[in-house]
């Protein structure tokens, strides 16, 4: 495993971080659940059918002795939860749609982490991404001055590491949308050891080119600077002029970033997402994510083609958030 999941093991391991898995009875999530317990990095919590999660992990192999299994249909704190559920909903559900809604999985667990029973959620191994994302967005929230939550992938090869955002999440940012997901990725980076140096990225470096997209980037540097002055971020800059000291040279010479840059923030989610999948297949670049940002506690999505190892570490990675 690489560095980068070795620091994140020495961070969580003995702190009694608690993550919440509403998908108990997948196989994935049972493997991965009882090697974390097993290494006491954090306490699973596996949602589903007590009975049921315990006979598959027997007939798995493994052991889920040191986590925690509840079952929504039979879980004694539940009327905490209907009570706090509607309060957080603010007349958008009453006591009963709130009985039927908390019998929902992810509705569950994130109402665990919403009321501090635990630390964070890891969902998405057998659930889409608006499954995993809405209940957040409507129970925990964004942080106070965050309007949007963001996703971003950790792109990890050898010794090198960098961030690459928004490529989960925002379909189409403005320029303060842009300038928000630079400032929570900077926060990420920091997460995982990494000094932020934050490009925003485009199809023009300075200028080189005119258009309203190249503005909106353009204008989006302004506003992080604006909002977070200790930034080291600069932009719009093509790729190469952010990551190529030579073209840094001559196409920015004045800028703060000069071919350094670690942290990259893409101008649409369409960018993000086919720029991330180019370094992961042709520069064999490990893509860890997406990790959510923004959020007041971490939720984060695994995808439905998720294996045992990809549960384990995206939960490394929300007991980090969750410090």
């Amino acid at each position: 495993m690489s560095d980068l999941f070795e620091g994140l093991k020495q961070k969580i391991s003995g702190r009694n971080l608690r993550i919440v898995f509403p998908e108990g009875l997948d196989e994935r999530i049972i493997r991965a659940a009882s090697r974390l317990a097993e290494e006491n990095l954090i306490t699973p919590i596996l949602v589903g059918n007590i009975e049921q999660v315990q006979a598959k992990a027997n007939d798995l192999g493994v052991s889920v002795d040191s986590a925690e299994i509840y079952d929504p249909a039979t879980y004694a704190g539940m009327e905490e939860l209907v009570a706090s559920f509607v309060d957080r909903r603010k007349g958008k559900a009453t006591e009963e749609d709130a009985r039927k809604i908390l019998l929902d999985e992810n509705y569950f667990g994130t109402m665990l982490v919403y009321l501090n029973k635990a630390h964070g959620l890891v969902s998405g191994a057998a659930h889409s991404t608006a499954d995993t994302v809405r209940p957040a967005l409507q129970i925990i929230k964004t942080k106070a001055g965050v309007k949007k939550t963001s996703g971003v992938f950790i792109m990890v090869r050898e010794d090198e590491k960098y961030v690459f955002a928004d490529c989960a999440i925002n379909i189409a940012p403005d320029s303060n949308d842009l300038a928000e997901i630079a400032i929570e990725s900077a926060k990420t980076a920091a997460m995982f050891d990494i000094e932020p140096r934050i490009a925003m990225l485009s199809f023009s470096t300075k200028g080189s080119a005119k258009s309203p997209e190249t503005e909106r980037v353009a204008e989006a540097v302004a506003e992080a600077k604006r909002r977070d002055a200790s930034l080291v971020l600069d932009g719009e800059f093509q790729f190469d002029a952010a990551f190529v000291p030579s073209v840094a040279k001559s196409k920015a010479p004045g800028s703060v970033l000069q071919g350094d840059a670690n942290v990259f923030i893409f101008p649409s989610l369409e960018a993000g997402n086919i720029g991330y999948k180019i370094a992961q297949r042709l520069g064999n670049f490990e893509a860890v994510g997406p990790i959510l940002q923004g959020l007041n506690a971490p939720v984060n999505d695994l995808s439905r083609g998720c294996n045992e190892e990809d549960v384990y570490k995206l939960a490394l990675i929300t007991a980090a958030q969750g410090l």
